[in-house]
């Protein structure tokens, strides 16, 4: 048996109506996810400047400052947009990995 990696793994997933819960077993998939927050936050979380560092904040705080910037209770310049782009399941991903990360 042949081990199927990339995009033709995705395509038998969908195609055998592999429910999203199956893409959470891929160990990198939280780091992947919160690899596009770097532009702003820094990689890993370690923002520089004025950005807020998100590593080693508690998951929970992060769900709850995202859950603002959705409901539009947290003002923002582009964050509001970005929050709206995940799901649940991936922002509690994304919120573990930076809580798992050291803060400087």
């Amino acid at each position: 048996m042949t081990k199927t990696s990339g995009p033709a793994a995705l395509a038998a997933l969908l195609l055998a109506g592999a429910a999203p819960a199956a893409f959470a077993q891929d160990p990198l998939l939280a780091r992947n996810l919160a690899a596009t927050c770097a532009n702003c936050h820094g990689t890993n979380g370690q923002a520089r400047g004025d950005m807020k560092p998100l590593a080693g904040l508690s998951a929970e705080k992060i769900l709850a400052a995202v859950a603002d910037y959705k409901s539009g209770a947290q003002p923002a310049t582009i964050m509001h947009q970005i929050a709206k782009g995940y799901t649940d399941e991936q922002m509690r991903l994304i919120a573990g990995y930076f809580a798992a990360q050291k803060a400087k």
